[in-house]
């Protein structure tokens, strides 16, 4: 699978298969390949499915690897949601030209704009959804 036929087949890729197309041109999975990946699932699957995607394949990973308590909710449909929200400004955009349009989301601190180090740390965030305790992601503060 390519990254156009990711966004264009209709099909629903698992996360295997996104690793996979992620892992191809890179030595190891940072931060930046998270962020392709999460890119590839939002334009293969619309955001809302990307999360669940997303998601479950980092859960299944953290516990493969036997450390399952490395996984966090809010930390990863956080990430999923940023990345679809620039996706929608950016819909055409290629991963490099995307990251290169969106500098931003390669920092790995950039939650730490919207969330506090207690609200991520409490165990609501780290077993299900919370929102910002910071200030709203920009999609929420235009919001009635």
């Amino acid at each position: 699978m390519t990254e156009d036929d990711a966004a264009t087949d209709g099909s629903q890729p698992t996360f295997e298969t996104l690793m996979t197309e992620v892992m191809r041109t890179a030595q190891r999975f940072g931060h930046r390949q998270h962020i392709h990946l999460t890119w590839l699932a939002v334009r293969s699957c619309g955001t809302p499915s990307a999360i669940v995607l997303v998601s479950e394949g980092i859960q299944r990973t953290a516990r493969y690897a036997g450390a399952p308590q490395k996984y966090h909710a809010t930390v990863s449909r956080a990430w999923v949601e940023l990345v679809g929200h620039h996706v929608e400004a950016h819909p055409d955009a290629d991963f490099d030209a995307f990251a290169e349009q969106n500098v931003a989301l390669l920092d790995k601190r950039l939650l730490t704009r919207f969330y506090s180090s207690a609200a991520l740390a409490a165990e609501p965030a780290r077993h299900g959804w919370v929102e910002p305790d910071l200030v709203p992601f920009p999609w929420q503060r235009f919001a009635s």
